[in-house]
């Protein structure tokens, strides 16, 4: 009898430890990704260098991560560490509208921060005439209505359930069928990966031509130090962060999304469930340091931001040595004409594509985020 409740008293202490730890980690990625998008927003409000319509996508990324930190993943803290909903059915709905909506919209930002890069990089000439400010608040309104037909209409209307299942007393569940997972998850997570995937290898391709072409010259290995030229490594290893971010934070979920829809709920446990849905959550977190951190210009916003140190114009700079200072000078002058020389883009329908050097400076800085090679 008494070893019975040795065993109880135990099993109660390692549940309320479990559930502590879990407490702490969820706070941990509510925090980060509150504060870390707020000061996305307030490095762009502060410094007008980043004024870009670039920038634009990752603003409006900051916004959704952010609205996502406090009207959604509070509440679902709550529900997960105390496993009982302690709100009405009527915002149980609407929790789960904005869930989805949020998620969707954070995902189709990212998507499109892929897409003008690709575009800043394949058509530099053109971009300047296609990306306009009414183009990206076309992009803008775009994401939001894609985001709100696949949460707020078919959660309210029942489609995502076809009416079938009703809402358990002190649970809040997102209720998900064969057809409704499988057009949700294609919409917002497969196709754009698929796209995102082969823009970020085109990307990637460009850079890496370029590199090679500069890295050639024979006066490159004598000053390589003193050089503005592309580092092919950290350009790979960033894109493979980004993309290797994104994978792994939402694959599992809208993979087991769309097992959940085929098996029913019965087929996923709730601790899987709670896994993979908090791995996208992590996204958001993840998402002001790798579209923040990882550009040189929002790093410099960064330290005047905290303070923490003060960049002047001429921070960028290698310093040089006497001795390598005329030696420089020439030989930049022959890099910056060998970067004129047209690299030849081929496009799908065969034509070339001359991409000139004045074309690349964006890539370089925006499109490949090559910001972090310095």
């Amino acid at each position: 009898m008494k070893s019975s409740q040795n065993h109880e008293d135990t099993t109660k202490s390692d549940d309320f430890s479990r559930t502590v730890s879990i407490g702490i980690v969820l706070t941990i990625i509510i925090i980060v990704t509150v504060c870390g998008n707020v000061v996305v927003c307030l490095a762009v409000g502060f410094n007008r260098r980043l004024r870009t319509l670039t920038n634009c996508f990752i603003v409006s990324l900051a916004v959704t991560d952010l609205l996502l930190g406090l009207l959604v993943q509070p509440f679902a803290a709550i529900y997960e560490v105390s496993n009982v909903w302690y709100f009405s059915h009527t915002f149980c709905d609407i929790y789960n509208s904005l869930d989805v909506m949020l998620c969707t919209a954070s995902i189709l930002n990212l998507f499109m921060i892929s897409l003008d890069r690709y575009y800043a990089v394949t058509a530099p000439l053109r971009y300047t005439i296609l990306v306009t400010p009414r183009w990206v608040a076309m992009v803008m309104v775009f994401i939001w209505v894609v985001s709100i037909m696949v949460s707020f209409l078919p959660i309210h209307l029942g489609w995502n359930t076809n009416g079938t299942i009703d809402h358990e007393p002190n649970k809040c569940s997102l209720g998900v069928n064969p057809v409704y997972g499988l057009v949700d998850a294609l919409l917002t997570f497969y196709i754009p990966l698929v796209i995102m995937c082969a823009t970020y290898y085109r990307i990637f391709k460009i850079a890496r031509e370029q590199a090679k072409r500069i890295n050639n010259l024979p006066c490159n290995k004598k000053v390589n130090h003193a050089l503005p030229t592309v580092n092919e490594h950290k350009a790979t290893l960033t894109l493979a962060i980004v993309m290797g971010a994104f994978i792994i934070c939402w694959f599992p979920y809208f993979t087991v999304f769309i097992y959940r829809g085929i098996k029913g709920d019965s087929a996923v446990s709730k601790g899987l469930l709670s896994v993979v849905t908090w791995l996208g959550y992590a996204n958001s977190a993840l998402n002001p340091i790798l579209y923040g951190t990882l550009n040189r210009d929002f790093r410099t916003a960064y330290q005047q931001l905290f303070r923490c140190q003060r960049v002047g114009p001429d921070a960028r700079q290698s310093p040089l040595t006497p001795r390598h200072q005329m030696t420089s000078k020439a030989c930049e002058e022959r890099l910056n004409k060998q970067e004129n020389i047209p690299l030849q883009l081929h496009e799908r329908n065969g034509k070339e594509n001359p991409l000139t050097q004045d074309g690349l400076e964006r890539p370089v800085s925006h499109a490949v985020i090559s910001e972090s090679t310095d």
